[in-house]
C-alpha cells in the first residue's frame, strides 16, 4: 500500500477517534461515539499491517485474533458491577505495554545524530508506563475488594517519592551519556523504580477517591502509549495517546473539582481516610428506623415528587430494570420523578448513567447535582439506592469527617428520605453516614432488587 495512502487512513482515524470521544461526552450519542471508535481502530490496525516495517504476519494475525477473543469473552462476560476493576486492569496493559516498547527501542538504538533524544523519550515511554501498570494492577485490588480501600501511608511518603522520581531522573542521564544498549541495567532499575511508586502512590489514595484514581490512571496509559507513538516513530499511536492522556486529565481536573478536592493532592496520594478520623457508630446522634416495601410503595404513591440516587448499591444488586418499571408506574400516576447523578457515583466515571442507559431511562429526567440540589428542598420524597458517601450530610456539617468539603446531593432536605441499604455498614471510603439516623429517614434493608421489586408489586 503506498505511503499517502497509509498517512490518508492514519489521519482519518485519528479524526474518528477525536469524534469518539466527542460522542462519549453525551449519553445520547454515546452508541455513536462507541462506533466511530471501533471504525477508526480498525482502520488504524489495517494500515499498520500495510506499514513496510511491519512484517511476520503469521504471528501478527495471530496475536490479533489471540487478544480480539480474550477482548470479547471479556466485554460479554463482565458484569457492569466489575466494569470499574475491568477498566484499571486494562490500563495496565497499556502501560506494560508501553514498558516493553521502550526496552526493545532502546535495546535497538544505535548512536547516532537525536539518538539522546530517543534516549530520554524511552525513559519516559519506560517510566509513565511501568508507573501505571503497577498502579492500576493496585488500583484493580481496591477496586475489587482484594486490596482494603482504606489509604496505606507510610511516614515521609512524598520524599521517598520524590527521591524516587530524582534517582530516575539521575539514572536517565546516565543512560543518555552512555553508549546506547549498555545501560539496560540502568533501565530496568527505572522501571522498578517507577513500579515501586506506583504501587505506593496508589495504595495511598483512600477508597472514596478511586474514581478520580481510575481516570487519572486512563489518562497515564494515553501517555505511555504517546511516548510509544515517538519510540516507534507512528504518529497514529502519538496522536490517540494524546487524546487519551488529555481527555483523562481533564475528566479527573472535572471530578476533583466535583468533590472539591485539590487535583495535586489526589493523584499525588495520601487524600482519603487519615488513622483515627472515621467516625464510630456511637459518635452519631438517633436510631435508624426501619421500613416496609409496602410502606415504601404508599409513600411513592402519595408523593408528588420523587428524587431517585443511584450508587454502587443499585449496580451490585442489578436493580435499574425494576428501578425502570417504578418510575414508569409513577410518571403514569403524574408523579414528578428524576434521578440525581453525583460526579463520582459508583466507582468508575459515567457509572450511573450507563446503568440507566442500559435500562431505557429517558435522558431527560437524569440530572446532575449541581441540576437537582436546589430542587430537594421542594421534593417530597428521596429514594437512595445503595448511595452512601454522595448524600453524606457530615460532608457538609462535620469539619471532622474525612469527607468534609465534599460536594454532596443534599437529600436531607427532602420531606422523606429512605435509603435502600443491606445493612448499616460503612460505605466504600470507610465514613459513617449520620444521613441513617435522621428524623425524616427509614431505611429500608436487604438486596436492593428484590426490596424494589416488592416496592414495584405493591405499587402494581
Amino acid at each position: 500500500m503506498p505511503s499517502g495512502i497509509i498517512s490518508l487512513a492514519f489521519i482519518g482515524a485519528s479524526i474518528l477517534f477525536i469524534l469518539s470521544i466527542s460522542g462519549l461526552s453525551q449519553q445520547e450519542t454515546a452508541q455513536r461515539g462507541n462506533r466511530l471508535g471501533m471504525l477508526g481502530m480498525a482502520i488504524a490496525i489495517i494500515a499498520t499491517l500495510w506499514l513496510p516495517e511491519a512484517g511476520q504476519y503469521f504471528w501478527l494475525v495471530l496475536l490479533l485474533a489471540g487478544g480480539t477473543l480474550i477482548g470479547w469473552q471479556l466485554a460479554t462476560r463482565v458484569e457492569m458491577t466489575q466494569m470499574p476493576e475491568m477498566v484499571a486492569i486494562l490500563n495496565s496493559f497499556g502501560g506494560l505495554a508501553a514498558t516493553f516498547v521502550g526496552f526493545v527501542s532502546y535495546l535497538e538504538t544505535v548512536a547516532g545524530p537525536g539518538s539522546t533524544i530517543h534516549i530520554f523519550e524511552v525513559f519516559l515511554g519506560v517510566f509513565i508506563g511501568t508507573y501505571t501498570f503497577t498502579g492500576s494492577v493496585v488500583a484493580f485490588g481496591k477496586l475489587s475488594a482484594r486490596i482494603g480501600s482504606r489509604p496505606v501511608m507510610l511516614p515521609g511518603r512524598h520524599l521517598i517519592n520524590l527521591a524516587g522520581i530524582g534517582v530516575s531522573f539521575l539514572l536517565a542521564i546516565w543512560l543518555m551519556v552512555g553508549e546506547p544498549g549498555n545501560h539496560a541495567f540502568a533501565l530496568f532499575l527505572v522501571a522498578m523504580i517507577s513500579g515501586a511508586i506506583g504501587i505506593h502512590m496508589i495504595m495511598a489514595i483512600g477508597g472514596a477517591d478511586m474514581p478520580v484514581v481510575v481516570s487519572m490512571l486512563n489518562s497515564y496509559s494515553g501517555w505511555s502509549a504517546a511516548m510509544a507513538g515517538f519510540m516507534l516513530g507512528n504518529n497514529l499511536l502519538l496522536v490517540t495517546g494524546a487524546l487519551v492522556g488529555s481527555s483523562g486529565a481533564i475528566l479527573s481536573y472535572i471530578m476533583c473539582k466535583g468533590m472539591n478536592r485539590p487535583f495535586i493532592n489526589v493523584i499525588a496520594g495520601g487524600w482519603g481516610v487519615e488513622e483515627g478520623t472515621v467516625l464510630d457508630s456511637s459518635e452519631v446522634q438517633g436510631e435508624a428506623i426501619p421500613i416496609q416495601a409496602e410502606e415504601v410503595a404508599e409513600q411513592l404513591r402519595n408523593a408528588r415528587s420523587v428524587v431517585i440516587v443511584p450508587g454502587y448499591g443499585m449496580a451490585v444488586a442489578q436493580a435499574q430494570h425494576v428501578v425502570r418499571e417504578i418510575v414508569a408506574f409513577l410518571r403514569e400516576m403524574d408523579v414528578d420523578v428524576r434521578f440525581a447523578i453525583h460526579p463520582v457515583a459508583g466507582r468508575l466515571p459515567g457509572h450511573m448513567n450507563v446503568l440507566l442507559a442500559e435500562a431505557n431511562v429517558p435522558y431527560d429526567i437524569v440530572l446532575e447535582m449541581d441540576e437537582i440540589n436546589p430542587e430537594l428542598p421542594n421534593t417530597d420524597l428521596a429514594l437512595v439506592i445503595g448511595a452512601n458517601d454522595i448524600v453524606n450530610p457530615g460532608a457538609e456539617e462535620n469539619p471532622g469527617s474525612p469527607i468534609y468539603g465534599m460536594p454532596v446531593l443534599e437529600v436531607w432536605k427532602a420531606g422523606m428520605v429512605i435509603a435502600l441499604k443491606r445493612s448499616m455498614a460503612t460505605g466504600y471510603s470507610g465514613v459513617e453516614n449520620p444521613l441513617y439516623f435522621r428524623e425524616n429517614t427509614r431505611m429500608l434493608f436487604g438486596d436492593a432488587k428484590s426490596s424494589l421489586t416488592q416496592v414495584a408489586g405493591f405499587l402494581r
